[in-house]
């Protein structure tokens, strides 16, 4: 589930599995903390749209999550889970060997999500139709999620863009 900020991708996501009792929610974000209120907002509307029966998991080990038998996965979302990646590899601190964790890390995600039994469903952001970012950093983000997206998308048997609420079915 690609698209725009406010696109709708992450409520259109949740309607693709309102049958569902069970799902595993994995909130890939920050969790919300005083620091940040319009966060800690956009991290209560999700909270009170899903069901009270799905669960929620706050982790970036997605591997992890695709790797165990459970019930059906929402990802929200693969961009949140990139930038706490690249934080967690030293990326944005240039540590030395972070792009080599960073590529392992990618390389686990992809593998998990090729290889799980899971019905999963991801949003993530669209960033590559937007400006040009100004910084290195924001072109490197820019960059590397276009390519995270690519890989996901080439192992997943359906693909939506969500434009201004209207969902469009890419595969």
């Amino acid at each position: 589930m690609l698209g725009g900020a406010r696109s709708g991708k992450s409520s259109y996501a949740e309607q693709l599995l309102t049958g569902e009792r069970t799902v595993d929610y994995v909130a890939c974000g920050a969790r919300p903390d005083d620091d940040d209120p319009e966060w800690a907002d956009r991290v209560a509307l999700h909270r009170e749209r899903r069901p009270a029966s799905w669960r929620t998991v706050e982790t970036l080990d997605l591997p992890d999550v695709l790797d165990r038998s459970g019930p059906p996965v929402l990802v929200d979302c693969l961009t949140t889970w990139l930038a706490g990646t690249m934080d967690e590899c030293g990326v944005w601190a240039e540590t030395p060997g972070a792009d080599g964790r960073l590529a392992a890390a990618v390389d686990g995600l992809v593998t998990a999500w090729s290889g799980t039994r899971r019905r999963v469903v991801a949003v993530s952001n669209e960033v590559g139709s937007g400006i040009v970012p100004a910084t290195p950093s924001g072109r490197r983000f820019r960059d590397e999620l276009g390519v995270l997206n690519t890989r996901v998308a080439a192992h997943s048997q359906r693909v939506w863009l969500v434009t201004a609420g209207l969902p469009q079915r890419l595969r």
